[in-house]
């Protein structure tokens, strides 16, 4: 396996749903980064607005995975990955959402800063339209890094950290391999922050300033903006991850429950209906406390080619 930047093989993840304008804006930014990408995955989670088309026009770059039903972030993700190391041998797998648009140098900046390292996972710094740095991808530095890690790191222009958003995640195949997929079952938020952890429980990962994308969502908003009723994936997956996951080790849960709990107050407190995340709060608590995600291959069943590529990374 190759980690430098001259010969790594590096396989772009895509999941779309509904935004095929910023889709094409996307894959057109993937076609001219400098350090080119082997192929880029598109995963289309059942969009009713020609996404599909729109992947099939970018050419023989794309390699475009129709889903039959919309599996949310963290099943599309889980998808791309799988069909990623079934067909397309990556070194590293370069994760995004549809709405995620690099900037030239973006995987030139992420590949240069690990290489040469024993860094899994790398980050870009996400910016908003106007070159704001996005609230709601912050990475997470690592806690009580060594004085030697965080002098070399800052040698390098990068910074120690202990988790990452997939709004440009750059993950080592073999990693993936050996500590499986996200976990369809989250859907939305919070699926990479559990996926980013258990990847760096016990390995390093940086974050790129130099690596640049640009976040295009409506608003600047940060993870404690009123999410209204998907709140209850917020309580839920949480839940799950404290309570199921061992990507975090018992005094890391406690760490950052407590900064969850913070953050769900300040929702609360800035909510303009707080009656309806109350009741995603109900939801989530029951749900997360009572059930447990199911396995990637109960979950993602039914898909075709995703779901023998699932099937055949998580037997590995």
């Amino acid at each position: 396996m190759s980690h430098t930047p001259a010969s790594a093989r590096v396989v772009a993840v895509v999941v779309a749903y509904n935004r095929r304008d910023l889709l094409a804006e996307v894959l057109a930014a993937l076609a001219a980064q400098e350090s080119p990408v082997e192929r880029v995955v598109v995963v289309d989670n059942a969009s009713t607005d020609a996404s599909a088309d729109v992947a099939r026009a970018a050419g023989d770059l794309v390699d475009l995975v129709e889903l039959p039903r919309n599996t949310g972030g963290a099943g599309g993700f889980a998808a791309g990955m799988a069909v990623a190391l079934a067909d397309h041998r990556p070194d590293w797998i370069w994760l995004m959402d549809d709405d995620t648009v690099p900037e030239p140098a973006a995987l030139r900046e992420l590949l240069a800063g690990v290489s040469g390292t024993d860094a899994v996972v790398a980050g870009s710094r996400v910016e908003w339209f106007d070159g704001t740095e996005h609230p709601m991808n912050t990475p997470r530095p690592k806690p009580f890094a060594e004085r030697r890690e965080r002098r070399t790191a800052a040698e390098r222009g990068v910074v120690p950290i202990r988790s990452t958003s997939f709004v440009s995640m750059l993950v080592r195949a073999d990693v993936v391999r050996e500590i499986g997929l996200p976990i369809a079952d989250y859907f939305i938020w919070n699926d990479d922050f559990e996926y980013s952890t258990r990847a760096l429980r016990g390995r390093r990962g940086v974050h790129v300033p130099a690596s640049v994308v640009v976040h295009k969502t409506r608003v600047l908003g940060s993870t404690d903006a009123d999410p209204g009723a998907r709140f209850y994936y917020e309580v839920r997956n949480k839940l799950w991850m404290f309570r199921r996951s061992r990507s975090l080790a018992g005094w890391e849960k406690l760490l950052y429950g407590g900064s969850s709990v913070l953050r769900w107050v300040r929702t609360f407190a800035r909510s303009a209906d707080r009656s309806v995340l109350a009741d995603g709060w109900r939801r989530g608590w029951h749900d997360g406390t009572r059930y447990r995600p199911r396995p990637n291959a109960d979950a993602l069943a039914g898909l075709g080619r995703a779901s023998d590529a699932i099937a055949a990374v998580e037997a590995s």
